[in-house]
């Protein structure tokens, strides 16, 4: 199969968002808010899903499937231009300007709407987009977890690494002291700054490094193939982590790239992570 550029994204967000509750209740995890820079750079606040979706459009991805379970209507409303909004805001002389580019970028782009019936993991999430790509690479970025990097660099580095090593599975990994509620990964540095796992685990009682998987993820379309034989694992769930194993057992080539140490990663899965993730993107320096 010719490697083309990577053009379509796949962003599941069809988790419960229990440890959450109750705000996740009625309000997605996805769609809370952080902060981002607006117009005229000033500090302003999107839900995080937004701004994963204005990274991936503006490092040139133009077709996303978006995968939502019940009780996530707030994302598809969202993601639906309101231009009678827009006037409503312009009649009471308030900024459109931030509303506007979005509404650009998502005319700009072809969406569609998978819905998860059941909450049957991150896994199964993954492979109900199997109709929409294929025959291409396309990429995976979880809708809870944004990377700020300089200029989407982390992408850039992502794509590159899959395209020239030919892999089958490419993500980014960081080191974390205690990654038992991560995938967790062995690994071994090959071709400069990329790394060849060896052995990928979900969410171990014993983790055999400290090296976890950060959600973004390019992926070559074998990977339905591994994904349609798994059985639930962790926590009852076909877990995405199991496929990537999978592909190791059959010889295929599976890299991870390591977070850089300017690079930010924001996770709202937890309140504990959402709090962070409100102080670095308040910090945050990249435009």
């Amino acid at each position: 199969m010719q490697r083309v550029p990577i053009r379509k994204a796949v962003l599941p967000a069809a988790g419960l968002g229990t440890r959450l509750l109750p705000a996740t209740k009625e309000l997605p995890k996805e769609m809370l808010p952080i902060f981002a820079h607006g117009e005229n750079g000033k500090r302003c606040m999107k839900p995080l899903l937004q701004c994963v979706f204005e990274q991936l459009y503006d490092f040139g991805i133009r077709e996303f499937c978006f995968i939502i379970g019940r009780g996530k209507r707030a994302i598809e409303d969202h993601f639906t231009q309101d231009y009678g909004y827009l006037e409503t805001l312009k009649e009471r002389n308030r900024s459109t300007a931030d509303l506007e580019r979005f509404y650009a970028r998502l005319s700009g782009s072809t969406i569609i709407w998978i819905n998860q019936p059941e909450p049957r993991g991150f896994g199964d999430a993954v492979f109900n987009a199997q109709a929409t790509v294929p025959n291409e690479d396309f990429l995976v970025n979880a809708g809870d977890t944004l990377i700020l990097s300089q200029g989407g660099s982390h992408l850039k580095r992502l794509a590159e690494t899959h395209r020239n090593l030919e892999a089958h599975a490419t993500f980014i990994v960081h080191e974390i002291q205690n990654p038992k509620q991560y995938g967790v990964v062995i690994a071994e540095r090959e071709h400069s700054d990329a790394y060849k796992v060896k052995l990928a685990v979900e969410k171990p009682d014993l983790p055999p490094s400290n090296l976890a998987i950060i959600p973004l993820y390019i992926f070559h379309p074998i990977v339905f193939d591994a994904l349609a034989q798994l059985k639930p694992g962790k926590g009852g769930e076909v877990q995405l982590t199991d496929a990537i194993q999978k592909l190791i057992d059959w010889g295929k080539s599976v890299y991870a790239i390591k977070l850089e140490a300017d690079e930010i990663r924001l996770d709202v899965g937890t309140p504990e992570t959402y709090w962070e993730a409100l102080k670095l993107s308040f910090q945050n320096r990249f435009g």
